[in-house]
């Protein structure tokens, strides 16, 4: 369970910067419902070698100060937070609106552009309907030629409300909106639910259920790593490796749907457990013979010199703006930050040595670099879905989970993507008067531009690719 802080509004900037002064992380910041009708925000963090998070209570009943001037990462969940509840953050150094409004007839300053003026300066809105079947999002370019000067995305313009509709439903019920949040991260986002849930009911998962979770969370993200390899071979034309890529990954879906019925592994993972075993008989077996396919295609690819020469240097992001503009997952740890749940704050039975966790990085922030660190992982999710195999335990795969009134808490899970966490608040009836879900790709659509600005239109598809986004997982 985090632990939980009460804090005074002007005590939030002195606190916010002895945090960044003592090497830790702000997470995240979100509007709470109390008992008694307020909200109160709930400022997410950690500190080095502490396993838990630590969460600061901030009322709203006074001016709150915007604390993005520490923290730039904490821009994006002040200026959603202000859109959706209406929360003004005083001395935010973007004060207009994130979110597109829901009525064409409301003002907002979404497309607030920078004032970049010239004869030779040209822009391009391009979106929200792209090549492809993509998912929508408009991006403002500004550019010289084939020299992008500034680039400016428009998300959220589809109004999804999956964060309201968890609202009125039961903790069972909840796990299958949870699911469907982002297609290709359903078992992180039914995993960091479901943990969160079993945290506000203070129930521990039985050791089978902890193993078998490794596995399909491992599988997932060995599918989105396969496809990615293939989205970002299609962007350098390689248009064999991009068929490849997908085959290899569309295999591995096939195996998870012999083993749970679902190529997304849907229906597996229940707050106290698992809904029903998973059918692992011949898994170990199907993963080994992909093996050398996937080290194959692998060495393909780095065999493919106008590949490896259109990744190299391609979409920098140095350490320094990926931990201040709150990068996560393979994006962050091609930039040198090493950091992962599965590690840092284990969750299921990733805290096992014998599964043998490695956790990749790199250093070059590039392109290149983002697509080493998931290669990397791709084979050590091989090796521990076969370590989990073998160290999966008997017994019970769940337990009773039914959180009391009034409970709230926390459950995270190191996505294919990054950091995801879902902070779960249960209403005096037990049902969810609160979900707030942080995604990977909320994080690292923020980060995204600072890797466009001063490139060129030739390597912004690859650039993207490699960031391996998604809108679903942004505009929750």
């Amino acid at each position: 369970m985090p632990s939980r802080r009460g804090m005074d509004p002007s005590s939030l900037e002195a606190a916010a910067g002895a945090l960044r002064a003592a090497g830790g992380r702000m997470i995240m910041v979100y509007a709470a419902p109390e008992a008694d009708g307020r909200q109160t925000l709930r400022y997410v963090s950690s500190r080095p070698g502490i396993a838990g998070f630590e969460v600061w209570s901030v009322p709203t009943g006074g001016t709150v100060p915007s604390i993005a001037t520490i923290w730039p990462l904490l821009g994006w969940y002040e200026r959603e937070t202000a859109d959706h509840r209406g929360i003004a953050f005083s001395g935010q150094p973007e004060p207009f609106s994130l979110i597109a409004p829901l009525r064409a007839d409301e003002e907002a300053d979404l497309r607030r552009l920078p004032g970049l003026s010239g004869d030779a300066v040209q822009v391009l809105p391009f979106g929200p309907v792209r090549a492809g079947v993509v998912e929508s999002a408009e991006f403002s370019f500004f550019y010289v030629g084939e020299a992008i000067l500034h680039y400016v995305p428009h998300l959220f313009l589809k109004h999804r409300g999956m964060e309201d509709r968890f609202v009125d439903q039961t903790p069972e019920t909840g796990l299958v909106l949870a699911e469907r949040v982002s297609g290709v991260g359903s078992v992180a986002h039914a995993l960091a639910y479901a943990q969160a849930v079993e945290a506000a009911a203070q129930v521990a998962v039985p050791g089978r259920a902890r193993y078998q979770r490794v596995i399909v969370a491992e599988l997932e993200r060995l599918y989105n790593h396969l496809h990615y390899l293939g989205h970002l071979a299609d962007t350098t034309t390689l248009k064999v490796a991009h068929a490849e890529g997908a085959l290899l990954a569309e295999r591995v879906k096939q195996i998870g749907a012999r083993m749970t019925g679902s190529r997304f592994l849907r229906g597996v993972i229940a707050p106290g457990g698992l809904r029903r075993e998973l059918r692992v008989e011949g898994l170990a077996g199907a993963l080994d013979a992909l093996r050398a396919p996937i080290r194959r295609y692998i060495a393909r690819l780095d065999a493919s010199e106008s590949h490896f020469d259109r990744l190299a240097t391609t979409g920098v992001l140095p350490r320094e703006v990926a931990f201040d503009q709150g990068a996560t997952g393979p994006v962050a740890r091609a930039s040198g930050l090493d950091r992962d749940l599965r590690r840092d704050h284990a969750y299921a039975a990733y805290d096992d040595p014998d599964l043998a966790l490695a956790v990749a990085t790199g250093t070059d922030g590039d392109a290149h670099a983002r697509a080493r660190v998931r290669i990397a992982e791709i084979e050590n999710a091989l090796l521990m879905i076969e370590r989990a195999i073998a160290l999966t335990p008997g017994g019970a795969i769940r337990v009773a989970c039914a959180p009391a009134a009034g409970a709230e808490a926390m459950g995270w899970a190191e996505s294919p993507r990054g950091t995801l966490i879902y902070a779960v608040h249960v209403g005096p009836d037990g049902r969810l008067a609160r979900v707030k879900i942080k995604s990977p790709s909320f994080s690292n659509w923020r980060v995204f531009p600072y890797t466009v600005h001063g490139t060129n239109m030739m390597d912004y598809a690859i650039n993207e690719a490699s960031f391996g986004l998604t809108i679903a997982g942004c505009a929750r």
